[in-house]
């Protein structure tokens, strides 16, 4: 199964381009040894979705995911970044998926209407996000030019401080209940990016922080790459409380394949059954509904089911959905049309 076709709430891609340089690029659009590239998005049947810039942390990944890999785990914030230096980091990304735009591989769109033509055209179709505003200064001009330059989603923080608001640590299990919530530049950032059209994605935000964001935005609450507390208790995971949130405000939950995230032992193993990412969906689309639910994969960023692999394996997880009962109609929604409607109601052009 190829269709219907898959827009992503999450990847990381852009950190891909940025460590791997003109060889990354190429291979890019000729094949790779990471999930996402063209022949695979053909294979499996890849629409696009979020394209993250993220600064990454000094921290040793690998040790990171043999953490996350025993019965409980608490691992620690990493420091805050420099924001001139997160901010250089941040362009070098940012001109990494224009060069893949300028290279045919993909199209950088801004309205919905963009996303569907070139989804239909057989490419891929991108989002500029920002995973984590550490590049944001605290007057926003920053946030303003990368508007321009097409930025259309931002999430206030990754799982370290911003001068705007706190994210929560890699925790089992864990609520994510974990610090203080916005400070007053984050209120600030929330009510531009409202004004702005950017959407807000809460996804490593802490508790308060994205109870904060629900008092204040007056846009749909969205957490692009988030999994459900009630089966992984995880810091990262959503509560049933603001899964309704997120269903009042006609907001969207993206499904997150990391493994981490989804296996109620809340380790990062790739035996894991498409079997728990169908309950997850199921407890998605019973507490947010099923208007306000769609994926949100973390491919290139994590560990995902070794029964996916890499793009290429989605045609899989459709095969699971549609065995598990959901009707074409709900196959559409979960596999795009949910965040084209988001999309729709929350970009201001």
């Amino acid at each position: 199964m190829k269709t219907p076709l898959i827009f992503d709430g999450h990847n990381d891609v852009l950190l891909k381009q940025y460590e791997g340089g003109a060889a990354a690029r190429k291979a890019f659009t000729t094949g790779n040894e990471f999930h996402i590239d063209v022949p695979k998005a053909i294979k499996g049947g890849f629409g696009g979705g979020f394209f993250a810039i993220w600064v990454p942390s000094v921290m040793d990944d690998d040790g990171i995911f043999e953490r996350m890999m025993q019965p409980e785990y608490d691992i620690p914030l990493p420091e805050a970044i420099d924001q001139g230096f997160a901010l250089a980091v941040a362009m070098k990304q940012a001109r990494a998926l224009m060069d893949l735009e300028s290279d045919g591989a993909l199209k950088i769109c801004t309205n919905t209407a963009d996303i569907r033509a070139t989804m239909d055209s057989g490419k891929m179709a991108a989002i500029m996000h920002m995973e984590g505003a550490e590049a944001i200064d605290a007057d926003l001009d920053a946030l303003h030019v990368l508007h321009r330059a097409g930025l259309r989603s931002l999430g206030p923080v990754w799982s370290r401080p911003t001068i705007f608001a706190q994210g929560v640590p890699f925790r089992y299990p864990s609520t994510g209940d974990t610090g203080p919530g916005l400070t007053k530049a984050g209120f600030d950032l929330v009510r531009e990016c409202n004004a702005l059209g950017i959407m807000l994605d809460m996804s490593h935000l802490n508790e308060k922080g994205f109870w904060d964001v629900v008092k204040t935005s007056d846009a749909p609450i969205v957490a692009t790459h988030s999994n459900t507390y009630e089966i992984c208790p995880n810091a990262r995971n959503l509560t049933n409380d603001q899964l309704h949130a997120i269903r009042d405000s006609s907001g969207m939950v993206g499904l997150n394949f990391a493994t981490a995230f989804l296996r109620p032992d809340g380790q990062m193993k790739a035996d894991t059954s498409l079997e728990v990412m169908l309950r997850h969906l199921d407890h998605l689309i019973e507490h947010a509904g099923e208007d306000n639910v769609g994926l949100g994969s973390d491919f290139d960023g994590a560990m995902v089911p070794e029964a996916i692999g890499d793009i290429s394996g989605l045609p899989n997880l459709r095969e699971a959905m549609v065995a598990h009962g959901y009707s074409d109609a709900l196959m559409e929604k979960l596999c795009n049309g949910n965040w084209m409607r988001l999309l729709d109601v929350t970009w201001k052009g």
